[in-house]
């Protein structure tokens, strides 16, 4: 489990494609880091295999290539990270499951005083769940859906300091970025549109006269 507050910005040292997946060695400042523990890279939740003086390396499954840009990813690309929420941690952000429901694409970044606001193409399953001054996760940032400009468009609005310490300040339109939409609407809205039938309930015993 995670926030949604990256606390650091992560360089891809080594990518590695073999016929079981993708190797990735990602140069990172942690300190503590241990074989085994979850770490969210660009929001994707991944396994520590192997660690060294300032790296870590993780193993990517093709099903998780297949819902993520990591396929794209190499040396030199720069990554948002932060390390598996403790108990007792502050919740900065909101709850993130570190789950990819999908890629989404940037359509438009425009500077507005002193934020900058950036327009998101998303897919339908995270459209769905998307509501102004909601919570959606856009690469590992937790952020807020500041508005929905049109059917499909979500609009975030960066801060400086969300714009200089991670990686969307770096996004430009046409630019792919993982989304997690909001882990409560997903529950509510997987209820809301089950058209699974209650469990039929056996008859009682008859009465006996």
């Amino acid at each position: 489990m995670f926030t949604g507050i990256v606390t650091a910005v992560g360089t891809i040292r080594e990518a590695k494609h073999g016929p079981d997946g993708l190797a990735l060695k990602i140069g990172a400042p942690f300190h503590g880091v241990h074989r085994g523990e979850s770490i969210a890279v660009d929001g994707a939740c991944l396994t520590v295999e192997r660690v060294g003086k300032g790296w870590f390396s993780v193993h990517i499954i093709a099903t998780s290539l297949e819902r993520t840009l990591f396929g794209r990813h190499g040396k030199g690309r720069r990554v948002n990270l932060e390390r598996a929420l403790r108990v007792g941690d502050r919740l900065g952000g909101h709850l993130v499951q570190g789950h990819v429901d999908g890629v989404g694409e940037v359509v438009r970044v425009a500077q507005q005083g002193d934020a900058w606001l950036v327009d998101v193409r998303v897919p339908a399953e995270v459209a769905r769940i998307s509501i102004p001054l909601g919570s959606i996760t856009v690469d590992g940032v937790s952020l807020t859906v500041n508005a929905i400009p049109a059917p499909g468009i979500i609009q975030l609005s960066l801060i400086p300091f969300t714009f200089r310490h991670t990686t969307l300040g770096q996004r430009q339109p046409g630019d792919g970025v993982h989304l997690e939409g909001d882990t409560i609407g997903k529950y509510v809205d997987a209820l809301l549109t089950s058209h699974q039938s209650p469990a039929a309930v056996p008859p009682g015993p008859k009465a006996r006269n």
